[in-house]
């Protein structure tokens, strides 16, 4: 039983009960999904920006910089991508430690590698496609997601775009601070603070976010892309992460539509195209980092991963058909 199964009551009562809305509806559909998924992420922010808050108490910033700034070249992709596969985030929750990489003077690109893995690769993703479509494609799953990944952290790194993150975010970003021994009541002051420095910066982001996803998740059917998308049409994959951005889910809940698709005809590689941009490229993400960087820096984020995904896909339905 899921953790959150407590919310989908809370959010099944308050859509089909106090709202009334007929069950298995669109519109139903949609609610549900804005409640849910409103109230998971918020909660997610205020536990993970905590729990990131005390542990930065103990780790000062140039502790964190050593680590993944690792002293040869590009090194520091690699392990912020192999972080970010055992970190099971979405990727709106991986925005708050992606925030504390930069807070922390780790490079940019690395932090970009983090942003990627984490909401892409995940150990109930893995054993998922493991126990659906055998070792092949699940190793495929990790191989490409995790060279997505560190390509993409690599190329944001040569690109020089620190001007585009909001100057907040880079506050105290690179210093060697002498921090002063804190006792357990003074960490918890710090992160409670901290923590609602950033919830209240971002808040509206999320609504906006997630409302446009629960629209779209509510009322695009399934079968939509598998009409437009199955087969062996040379389109079908940038169509795919086309209609997947939009989209929120983590990779666990997007899975057996993965299957689904497979078994209407969509070829696998543009399957899994699909779940890709699902979960690194979500509209939700994009307004909470809209708080932190520029517009600009969005869309090369966006358009960089977007392009390796596609390629992955194409690669996908090469090696697989």
């Amino acid at each position: 039983m899921s953790i959150f199964y407590p919310l989908q009551l809370f959010a099944d009562w308050l859509t089909y009960s106090v709202f009334g809305i007929a069950q298995k509806t669109l519109l139903a559909n949609a609610v549900n999904f804005f409640i849910f998924d409103t109230i998971k992420i918020i909660l997610l922010l205020f536990v993970i920006i905590f729990t990131v808050s005390i542990i930065r108490s103990f780790l000062p910033p140039e502790k964190i910089r050593t680590i993944l700034s690792h002293e040869k070249k590009y090194v520091g992709n690699i392990l912020a991508s192999l972080l970010g596969i055992i970190t099971p985030f979405c990727s709106c929750s991986a925005v708050p430690l992606f925030l504390g990489f930069v807070q922390a003077g780790v490079p940019l690109g690395t932090t970009f590698s983090f942003l990627v893995a984490s909401p892409m690769i995940n150990e109930v993703a893995l054993v998922l496609l493991l126990g659906m479509f055998g070792w092949k494609i699940a190793l495929l799953y990790i191989v490409s997601g995790l060279l997505i990944a560190i390509f993409s952290g690599m190329v944001i790194e040569k690109m020089d775009v620190r001007n585009l993150v909001e100057e907040f975010a880079l506050n105290g970003a690179g210093k060697n601070l002498e921090l002063p021994e804190l006792n357990w009541k003074q960490r918890i002051k710090y992160a409670q603070t901290y923590t609602l420095d950033i919830v209240k910066k971002v808040w509206l982001y999320v609504v906006i976010g997630v409302g446009l996803g629960a629209f779209i998740h509510g009322y695009v059917p399934a079968d939509f892309l598998a009409q437009y998308a199955g087969g062996d049409k040379w389109y079908a994959v940038p169509l795919a992460v086309g209609i997947g951005i939009p989209l929120y889910s983590n990779a666990a809940g997007v899975i057996p539509l993965v299957g689904a698709l497979a078994e209407k005809g969509v070829a696998m590689g543009t399957a899994l195209a699909f779940m890709m941009a699902v979960t690194a490229l979500s509209l939700p993400e994009f307004m909470i980092l809209k708080k932190v960087m520029k517009t600009k820096l969005i869309l090369i984020f966006a358009s960089i991963v977007g392009f390796g995904i596609i390629f992955t896909g194409y690669l996908f339905n090469a090696i697989l058909n």
